[in-house]
């Protein structure tokens, strides 16, 4: 019985990490200077910088790191959305409402 349940859970699991890969979040600084792409898995999947940030390293790197921390907020959100839609569809008819 735990069995058939440890493998339910690591195949949700693993559909889970699939589903998040495709969902891409997107986090801004400078008015749009730096974008910084990620999916909901967490993974920085692209960088795109203002040619007019190359002569300002240090302007540049506080603008990624806030960015980066806007996207990876981001993917965490989406990740506990997907989440608690998972766990909704798991449980028996009439208590998927329990956590949303």
């Amino acid at each position: 019985m735990f069995g058939d349940m440890m493998g339910q859970m690591q195949e949700m699991q693993a559909k889970m990490k699939a589903k998040l890969s495709t969902i891409e979040v997107s986090g801004e600084a400078g008015d749009g200077l730096v974008r910084v792409t990620a999916n909901a898995a967490r993974e920085i999947m692209n960088i795109k910088i203002d040619p007019s940030l190359a002569d300002d390293m240090e302007a540049l790197e506080d603008l990624l790191l806030v960015a980066t921390n806007r996207a990876l907020e981001a993917a965490a959100e989406k990740e506990a959305a997907e989440g608690q839609s998972m766990l909704g569809d798991m449980l028996p008819g009439g208590l998927g409402g329990l956590f949303g």
